[in-house]
């Protein structure tokens, strides 16, 4: 019986070779075959771990035929690396160095590597807050309206949610903000704007990850509905050039509108969709920049699992 508790010396052979050089699909079959276990006693114990994760996944992971990448899938790669007794983040660097790279004279994005980052982050500062993965909300609407400022900075982003919980007893909301490379999430400030009030707030330096309370002062019921609003007050980093949100599961209206200050206009603004953060961009469309609000959006009816961003180009 393997316990959790438990670490193998650093592996030879095919294993060891796979776990330096990767890529991670090889990796991860190597480290199965090597413990001897079925892929159904692998699920065995990922539930024990409390991740929830198929067998028909965990055969196409194995085979290179797709890769994880939302946050519960990530997790599942971290408890992976403790199940089959591997060292820590042998998985997750394989899966960090194996992202896309952009194509040639193209300005890369937020890599694969920083995302599985983020989200590793994320887990970490909520569980410190004693918050479950499962917030208990599904998402009937969500609008934001992020605000560049006079020094092409992110300077604030509001959000307004409509959400219905589908559980008993949830008391509120884990916002999380991820600031632009080279931001001071301790500057940042947090304010509750409509039927919430702002209670413990963590952050990350290095990934620039600030998570707050956003506590309902009401305990809902499951099918209870709730509307709140609330701010993130940045402007702590250099010029940006996109903002993206990315969604787990299915959920209601997202509409996204970006707002320029007069004196940073952009040359030119893009919306993009990605089905995963490591799949290539695509659903590029042209967002004409209009006065006198000098301001672009996007409206998606119905959320989908993947990312939603717009991205803009400055005069050099």
């Amino acid at each position: 019986m393997l316990h959790a508790t438990q670490h193998a010396d650093l592996p030879s052979g095919e294993l060891d070779s796979a776990l330096r050089g990767g890529p991670f699909h090889v990796a991860l079959r190597a480290a199965i075959a090597a413990r001897g276990l079925p892929l159904q006693r692998v699920q065995h114990h990922l539930s024990r771990h409390g991740v929830k994760v198929g067998v028909t996944s965990l055969s196409y992971w194995q085979q290179g035929a797709r890769r994880p990448q939302r946050p519960e899938s990530l997790r599942a790669v971290r408890a992976l690396e403790e199940i089959l007794q591997l060292p820590d983040e042998s998985l997750i660097r394989l899966l960090a160095e194996s992202e896309p790279h952009p194509a040639s004279g193209r300005r890369a994005a937020r890599s694969y590597r920083s995302l599985v980052e983020a989200s590793a982050v994320v887990d970490r500062l909520r569980a410190e807050l004693g918050r479950p993965a499962d917030s208990g909300l599904h998402t009937l609407g969500h609008h934001e309206c992020v605000r560049i400022g006079a020094r092409r900075e992110l300077a604030a982003r509001e959000a307004h949610h409509i959400v219905r919980a589908h559980r008993d007893g949830v008391d509120g909301f884990l916002a999380v903000h991820r600031g632009d490379p080279g931001c001071a999430p301790r500057d940042m400030r947090v304010r509750a704007l409509e039927n919430c009030r702002t209670g413990r707030v963590r952050f990350d330096h290095d990934s620039g990850v600030l998570v707050a309370e956003l506590l309902f002062g009401t305990r809902l019921r499951a099918g209870d509905t709730f509307l709140f609003r609330y701010a993130v007050e940045d402007g702590t980093a250099r010029a940006a050039r996109e903002y993206l949100r990315g969604f787990d599961v299915p959920g209601g209206q997202y509409a996204l509108q970006v707002r320029f200050d007069a004196a940073a206009l952009p040359v030119r603004c893009h919306r993009f969709t990605q089905h995963s953060p490591a799949a290539p961009r695509g659903g590029r469309q042209e967002l004409p920049v209009t006065a006198p609000h000098h301001c672009v959006h996007v409206v998606e009816p119905r959320i989908r699992p993947g990312v939603v961003g717009i991205a803009w180009d400055w005069q050099r």
